[in-house]
């Protein structure tokens, strides 16, 4: 076990032993230390269901509560209990907080032992924090068909088969579940090939068109059936966004702050569990379609591969 794995491990046990996190914590800040950094709320919120184009972006706002308990700000520390550190007798030193970065971290370690899932549909629900609005699912088939449920437009509680062209998307331009398998699995040429991806501007947010792969990186974490190696990059790539930082173990996993990237209050806010390197919930969902949701309260992700839609799709209205 390296040391990154040795701290992600500390995150999923209550009571690690006061030695390894001692040891964890220096080998980690020894590590960042050699290797160095390793890698306006969207214009025009519409309300939910309404297009901004026939093939532009879809955005949703809805309201809820905050995603991050005020009192989870303080940052999480390793142990559950402070511990001794080498100092006189008796002395008791609380242990280093762990950082945004190293909590992304963590999840690349975790993604990379994911074990290889398959099945006929990629199942996506997102559930927001507002009781009223239903969960949202998807399906999607490996050659690029998709079916929806309780998304804009559909029937409500239905089953309904999507237009062709809301296909899987990424940065504004169509990608295939081949074009997920091909992606780099080094953060360095990752981030590359984000920043030279072309694709519709009236697809993508303004971070994306000035060549920001942070939400590109988000979507491959998140929604998309991105293959273990690359969701790994694009976690370590995640880990040098500037300015990230962990406000505090909630429920579910770590929260995680990323700035502003298009104007004020467009920050994203996220839990990101690292046991499992799944984005639990968030305050933005970039669907797998090039739609995108945010809230100011929070939307719960779960992704699955299935071998059978729920019911007989209908035609969308």
């Amino acid at each position: 076990m390296n040391d990154l794995e040795e701290v992600a491990a500390l995150l999923a046990k209550p009571e690690p032993s006061e030695e390894v996190v001692a040891r964890s914590r220096s080998r980690l800040q020894h590590r960042t230390q050699s290797h160095g950094t390793l890698g306006q709320r969207m214009q025009g919120h519409r309300s939910l269901g309404q297009r901004m184009r026939s093939r532009g972006r879809v955005r949703w706002f809805v309201p809820g509560v905050a995603l991050v308990a005020a009192g989870a700000a303080a940052a999480v520390v390793i142990a559950t209990g402070a511990v001794t550190n080498g100092g006189a007798p008796g002395q008791v030193i609380a242990a280093a907080p762990v950082s945004g970065k190293e909590v992304l971290l963590m999840a690349a370690v975790s993604a990379e032992r994911t074990p290889p899932s398959s099945g006929t549909y990629w199942h996506v629900t997102a559930t927001w924090s507002k009781s009223e609005i239903p969960p949202m699912e998807s399906w999607t088939s490996r050659d690029g068909k998709r079916w929806t449920r309780n998304e804009p437009g559909d029937t409500p509680d239905t089953v309904v088969r999507a237009p062709a062209w809301q296909s899987l998307r990424l940065k504004g331009a169509d990608v295939s579940f081949d074009d997920l398998e091909r992606l780099p699995t080094d953060p360095e040429a990752l981030k590359a090939w984000i920043v030279q991806r072309k694709g519709n501007p009236n697809d993508m947010s303004a971070s994306e068109i000035r060549g920001d792969p942070t939400l590109t990186l988000l979507a491959l974490i998140t929604e998309l059936p991105t293959p273990a190696e690359v969701r790994s990059a694009a976690f370590r790539a995640l880990a040098a966004t500037p300015g990230v930082e962990n406000t505090g173990a909630v429920e579910g996993g770590q929260a995680l702050r990323i700035p502003e990237l298009d104007g004020p209050d467009s920050g994203i806010e996220m839990v990101v569990d690292p046991e499992t390197a799944r984005v639990v919930r968030a305050n933005l969902l970039l669907v797998g379609n090039g739609n995108s949701a945010r809230t100011d309260g929070y939307i719960a992700v779960t992704t699955d591969w299935t071998d059978e839609l729920p019911a007989t799709p209908k035609d969308r209205p």
